[in-house]
């Protein structure tokens, strides 16, 4: 595993398609407990409980699910990922993403953290990718 998951050690992820790199850390003295996600310039906040939440989702769903990666601003289709993770159904009742104008993308940027945790399996094609629980 490429990072232990702290500020001063983030995971160094890459997109499902492996087009582009980002790092991801836990903060946990954040109140909820926080997955800072840097992506260039740009930093994403989700609640951290996203993990465990998406892990058990995945597992209910007993197959590949597409990802359907979007903005906070476009819709997310049906049954993806990027819906389930601002579903007024989820655990958290709506967004994981904590940061207004920048909640969307779990589609994108959480799948390859669950593959680095050894919780789901990722597709890495060009586009429409799934995943899975292991």
């Amino acid at each position: 595993m490429s990072g232990s998951g702290t500020k001063d050690d983030p995971w160094a992820l890459k997109t499902p398609p492996g087009t582009g790199e980002y790092a991801m850390y836990r903060d946990d003295d954040a109140d909820p407990a926080q997955l800072v996600c840097q992506v260039g310039s740009t930093t994403l906040r989700y609640d951290a409980r996203v993990v465990e939440d998406l892990h058990a989702w995945l597992r209910e769903q007993g197959d590949w699910v597409p990802l359907g990666s979007a903005d906070e601003q476009k819709p997310a289709k049906d049954g993806t990922v990027e819906a389930w993770g601002r579903s007024e159904a989820n655990p958290v009742g709506g967004w994981y993403g904590l940061r207004k104008g920048y909640r969307g993308r779990v589609g994108m940027y959480l799948p390859p953290l669950l593959e680095e945790l050894g919780l789901a399996e990722v597709e890495h094609n060009p586009r429409n990718n799934r995943m899975r629980a292991l």
